[in-house]
């Protein structure tokens, strides 16, 4: 494997993706420390939470209050917000909020389950909700769940993909994430995809999205890497996971990405320690333990003082 002089970019998910499957309800307060403590350490980028029916996702429904606490930094933080459907972009419009991140699944099994409405149907409501930003001034990205595989349908053909994306060419979209939503993914498929991906659309910016479910997610994003994408969703703590997949467990985790790119001589822009320091906070507020590596082994920089024999 070759090492690239990429910079890679990443866009912390935990305050959305990661906390929206945890039992605990997360204060406002606490995100706003989380967040900090995360933006100090480098991060420019955050999907800060989502307007959603608070009844399906009763941890997301102070994503409008978080953000009247964190608005004045839009102007030099990403600060993007999921919305399901047209709702959720008025609700994100009402609040300010001037990037949101529409999610649709390339299972319509999975859609169906997700935002019960078939997948062409999301994919409808797009244009609207296209229109209708664009008149907002405020920017769309899309995220696609299910690209690697679907719990319920299995393997998704890269056809089907590059058909949905091919659908949205002729819209001003600001990125497409490509998401492996419950871990189904594995390095050779995602080299394969993603090298389709960007011969077929060059000029398009994208994101991966994994989770660790089975444990291949740091290796699916060294082959996203060398395939050509260079910015991926992360959460501290790798907490995380969708509440309408079965098996679903955490995202790839933030800390532990970071120290393997840059151990590999890439760069991120961000501090480690602050992120371990977060990652520690993050523990403390849900009330357990995460998945993180590094928390509990630290960086492979870290030397320990030679027992002295007896």
């Amino acid at each position: 494997m070759q090492l690239t002089n990429h910079r890679i970019k990443l866009n912390e998910v935990g305050l959305r993706d990661g906390l929206q499957l945890e039992e605990v309800i997360v204060t406002v307060q606490d995100k706003k420390l989380l967040y900090e403590m995360i933006k100090r350490a480098g991060v420019e980028s955050f999907e800060f939470g989502a307007f959603v029916h608070p009844k399906r996702v009763p941890q997301m429904a102070n994503s409008d209050a978080f953000y009247e606490e964190v608005i004045s930094d839009a102007e030099q933080i990403a600060l993007i917000g999921l919305i399901p459907n047209m709702r959720g972009a008025e609700r994100a419009a009402a609040a300010g909020v001037k990037e949101v991140n529409y999610v649709l699944s390339v299972s319509d099994t999975h859609n169906l389950q997700n935002v019960q409405q078939p997948t062409n149907k999301s994919m409808e409501d797009l244009i609207g909700i296209h229109h209708y930003c664009k008149g907002k001034g405020i920017a769309l990205h899309v995220s696609f769940a299910t690209t690697f595989g679907c719990p319920f349908e299995g393997e998704i053909a890269a056809e089907r993909v590059l058909e949905l994306i091919g659908q949205l060419s002729e819209l001003d979209i600001a990125s497409i994430t490509l998401a492996d939503t419950t871990g189904m993914a594995n390095p050779k498929q995602v080299e394969d995809l993603v090298r389709k991906v960007v011969k077929q659309f060059p000029e398009q910016r994208f994101r991966l999205h994994f989770h660790n479910t089975r444990g291949m997610g740091l290796t699916n994003i060294l082959a996203g890497i060398e395939a050509g994408i260079y910015e991926f969703d992360t959460a501290l703590g790798g907490i995380g996971g969708c509440p309408f997949a079965p098996g679903a467990t955490g995202n790839v985790c933030t800390e532990d990405v970071v120290h393997m790119v840059e151990s590999m001589g890439m760069k991120t822009g961000t501090d480690l320690t602050g992120l371990l320091e977060a990652s520690g906070e993050l523990a403390k507020i849900i009330g357990h333990e995460t998945a993180s590596y590094l928390t509990k082994a630290g960086p492979s920089s870290r030397r320990y003082p030679v027992p002295i024999a007896k």
